[in-house]
């Protein structure tokens, strides 16, 4: 598959809820429905809260503030944030995608494709016996 990667800047821009420029549409379609989308997903939810997270830290440092009370405070806010990212990461991610001009479901869809296909390649392989 042969698409063009954004560079760093429009990378953070679509990580914050950007719609990048059309030549980046097979890139936006590969990001959403690629074997690791679940990890860009939390990859792009921690991202969303790393200003927050940054500034408290520096707040509680500041202020003199405990520091392993701090630090479980950001941990515990992390696995909220992230636990919300995960429950709604389809959608997010098909949202993403209607953004860029496809269809609504499309990326659920093309990821539901390569899950059976895989499925198919698992039973010919170990439920059918090797050739």
């Amino acid at each position: 598959m042969s698409f063009t990667r954004p560079g760093p800047g429009w990378w953070i821009y679509y990580q914050y809820g950007g719609t990048l420029p059309e030549r980046f549409r097979d890139w936006v379609l590969h990001d959403a429905t690629c074997p690791s989308w679940v990890l860009r997903v939390c990859v792009r939810g921690l991202l969303h809260v790393l200003p927050l997270t940054a500034l408290v830290l520096a707040v509680l440092w500041w202020a003199g503030g405990s520091w392993p009370i701090a630090l479980g405070a950001v941990l515990l806010g992390v696995l909220v944030v992230l636990r919300i990212v995960l429950t709604s990461s389809v959608e997010s991610v098909d949202a993403r995608l209607s953004r860029h001009g496809f269809p609504p479901g499309h990326g659920a869809a093309v990821r539901g494709r390569m899950d059976a296909d895989a499925a198919a390649r698992y039973r010919a392989v170990w439920r059918d016996g090797p050739g």
